[in-house]
């Protein structure tokens, strides 16, 4: 009789071979390369991730950009940065072209440098030498001119907030011609020239006249330039008044320890705009954002605040599609996505871990879709039980409870196999690496087998992984057996699930990124 470990029958159609390894030493299948630089740039964060280091993951970003067309470069960080509000990749991505390609780079450009953190962020890129050279060259120094001559006045101060390099550092690398006397004095008052004072904008002649008597009003310039002035209760409170919506978020502690909720009308104020719609999706806050402001608020925050930001939570979660027919959605709990979801970096390692974040996603699909199936798994399915009535942040606190074990992608397909359930599609959040269910090199990936079988059971189901961490492989095969792959954590995902549900082949994530225009 033959080997019966070697020669066992299976259910379903016959799955692909696997032809490489994971970064946890599983068999997997290598990304095609549009499909892996397009991953990487929604997800990465040039940080060091569970199973790579940031070097590493620079390295391989570049070599994906080679292997792939000039405007498909422009075209993925046109995506990362207006669809998944990354900031370094699609920065990065430039600086390649810059080496690369002058004419694509020109198209890409505006669409992706859209704020001074961003024309920052390139330049300092650039000039690491890491893509190729060390200097801007004519058409980049030209571009950078024309952001800065079409920037208002709050556009160059919010732009000079920062280093590495300053503002004042890129105007002296480029030498942007001013267009009037009002442009000419702004430069003078950065570069710690002589300027007319006459001639400065009325919001900076203020500020120099705040900053040697700080009493009265405030001048209206950005938050930054005023917090290291020694202000008054009274002055805090005015900041909190009018602060932008992420300027808010992201000092609720500062304005606590000033005082400034002690004054029910600033609360109310405050409150109010946590929860605006239309400030939340001005911000582009991305949902793991939120918990991290929820996470960290003061033990005496008050709780009309505290509430506002879980009222945020659910307004920019508020586009998660309803989805049609018998749902399962399966959260990866395993160890390794307890890892920083951006990474790690020494002094900006984000407390929000992949888990939380799966788990935000998956709360959120349950609260539009209410009788999804929904199962935790590590080297197994894990029980759960959730209060559908519960907040996104209530349910995502406990699923991300149950981080541990190795990694078992497999598992949750193998159960519905195993009980020959009817599904019409299944969502896997996870960082794809599996390594407990490996078959030792020979032939497919357990998932793609057992997804054979669930799809011998039912011909029409659909499949879609979401990727939450930058790795070049993955547990199954793109465009095979109804299989999509979708990367990222901004809202956008939601979208994209959409039309992978559907089985919206033209709406899927890559044919998207190809359709943008240059």
């Amino acid at each position: 009789m033959a080997n019966l470990q070697l020669f066992q029958s299976s259910r379903g159609a016959q799955a692909p071979a696997a032809n490489a390894v994971n970064e946890a030493d599983g068999d997997a299948y290598l990304r095609d390369p549009r499909s892996a630089l397009a991953l990487y740039a929604a997800t990465g964060c040039l940080n060091g991730t569970y199973y790579a280091d940031a070097a590493t993951q620079l390295a391989a970003t570049l070599a994906l950009c080679e292997s792939v067309p000039a405007e498909f470069v422009a075209r993925v960080a046109i995506h990362a940065r207006q669809q998944s509000h990354m900031k370094d990749m699609p920065a990065l991505l430039l600086a390649h072209l810059a080496n690369r390609d002058g004419d694509v780079l020109e198209k890409a450009f505006a669409r992706v440098i859209d704020n001074g953190r961003m024309l920052r962020n390139f330049i300092q890129i650039v000039r690491s030498g890491v893509t190729g050279r060390k200097s801007l060259g004519s058409r980049p120094k030209r571009l950078v001119r024309q952001w800065l001559a079409s920037a208002s006045t709050e556009g160059v101060l919010g732009a000079a907030v920062g280093g590495n390099p300053s503002l004042a550092d890129v105007v002296r690398m480029v030498h942007p011609r001013p267009e009037d006397a009002t442009r000419d004095a702004l430069y003078g008052w950065l570069l710690g020239r002589s300027y007319a004072p006459a001639a400065l904008p009325e919001s900076v002649r203020a500020y120099e006249v705040f900053k040697s008597d700080p009493r009265g009003d405030l001048p209206d310039m950005p938050f930054p330039y005023l917090t290291s002035l020694p202000l008054s209760k009274a002055q805090w409170k005015s900041i909190a008044m009018r602060g932008t919506w992420q300027a808010t978020r992201m000092n609720l502690n500062t304005f606590a320890r000033h005082g400034v909720f002690s004054d029910k009308e600033v609360v109310g104020v405050v409150a109010k705009r946590l929860r605006d719609p239309k400030a939340i999706a001005q911000a582009r806050v991305l949902p793991y954002q939120l918990m991290v402001a929820y996470r960290n608020v003061s033990a005496d925050m008050p709780e009309r605040i505290v509430d506002a930001l879980q009222d945020a939570m659910e307004i920019a979660t508020r586009s998660v599609p309803k989805l049609h027919g018998k749902v399962v959605v399966a959260v990866d709990v395993s160890g390794s996505m307890a890892s920083p979801v951006t990474g790690y970096r020494k002094g900006a390692t984000t407390v929000v871990t992949c888990v939380e974040v799966a788990a935000l996603m998956v709360a959120s699909l349950r609260r539009a879709n209410p009788a999804i199936r929904v199962m935790p798994f590590d080297t197994e399915v894990r029980e759960v039980r959730l209060n559908r009535r519960d907040s996104v942040m209530t349910q995502a606190k406990t699923l991300a409870g149950m981080i541990g074990g190795g990694t078992a992608v497999s598992a949750p397909i193998a159960k519905l196999a195993m009980q020959k359930a009817k599904v019409d599609l299944v969502v896997i959040v996870s960082d794809n690496q599996s390594w407990v269910d490996t078959r030792g090199g020979v032939g497919a990936t357990e998932t793609m087998r057992q997804w054979q079988a669930v799809r011998a059971i039912n011909p029409k189901a659909r499949l879609v992984c979401i990727d939450l961490q930058p790795y070049a492989t993955s547990q199954t095969v793109e465009g095979t057996a109804g299989v999509t792959h979708i990367a990222g954590f901004s809202d956008a995902v939601f979208e994209l699930l959409a039309d992978a549900a559907r089985g919206d082949t033209a709406g899927q994530w890559i044919e998207r990124i190809e359709a943008t225009p240059l």
